[in-house]
């Protein structure tokens, strides 16, 4: 699969819904990693990132006008030790948690789990997994969703990218574009490239959402020899960049 622009994927799409990106910086330096929402209600809007411990959790950005949290308020991050980072797009950041400390693999731990019970889109639960041990990084990307729309299955993929090179990393979305119902992600994740520099990476991807539906974006850089990492957080209800 060729290595796509991944500002014009975004920028030419109005509605990805929330999305991944894993891989590389340029350098070879850093495990990267990039998180967004996105939102067409007032409710899925009404949301901005905050800092949980190592990870970060969503939170109601005017409580007062918050109506259902069922399947927006979750912690998109966690971090269960120094080897790992987990990020998703639902509560499965949980179930991915849990079943590592119990010994199970992030395949394993998600067999427990389907794709969002809001029909008619049954929107995928998309995930993520960063390893890195031994100056080692290496990711793993899974996505659960129905097929063509139809509830009584669940289709279950893993992808697993070991040694991922210098510069390279993979895309993943929870739907292909808007519509009505929302059409779920296809195919494999999307190649794309990992520049050297967070500022520049943060910039480009919160610039090519769409200014209409965009929420927040969560972006960090790992030190693959130290561990030390960078985080870049955007709300646009906040309009302010922490790090």
């Amino acid at each position: 699969m060729e290595t796509i622009d991944l500002a014009q994927e975004l920028s030419g799409n109005t509605y990805p819904g929330r999305g991944i990106v894993i891989g590389r910086s340029a350098d070879g330096k850093n495990a990267a990693i990039a998180y967004f929402i996105m939102g067409r209600s007032e409710n899925s809007r009404n949301r901005i990132f905050v800092e949980d411990g190592e990870g970060i959790r969503t939170q109601a950005y005017d409580p007062s006008k918050m109506k259902d949290p069922s399947l927006i308020i979750y912690s998109p991050v966690r971090v269960p030790d120094p080897s790992h980072t987990i990020v998703t797009n639902g509560d499965q950041t949980d179930t991915v948690f849990d079943g590592l400390k119990k010994g199970l693999t992030f395949e394993e731990s998600l067999r427990s789990r389907e794709f969002e019970p809001d029909g008619p889109n049954y929107t995928p639960r998309i995930s993520g997994l960063l390893t890195i041990e031994n100056g080692v990084f290496g990711y793993q990307m899974s996505i659960l969703k129905s097929r063509g729309g139809n509830p009584d299955q669940c289709i279950r993929e893993t992808f697993d990218y070991s040694h991922a090179p210098a510069g390279c990393g993979h895309f993943i979305s929870t739907y292909m574009h808007d519509g009505n119902p929302l059409p779920s992600f296809e195919g494999e994740p999307k190649p794309v490239e990992i520049p050297d520099d967070i500022d520049e990476w943060t910039d480009m991807l919160w610039a090519s959402l769409n200014e209409d539906n965009k929420v927040s974006l969560f972006v960090r850089y790992i030190d693959i020899s130290t561990g030390d990492y960078e985080t870049q957080i955007i709300n646009k209800n906040e309009n302010v960049t922490l790090s």
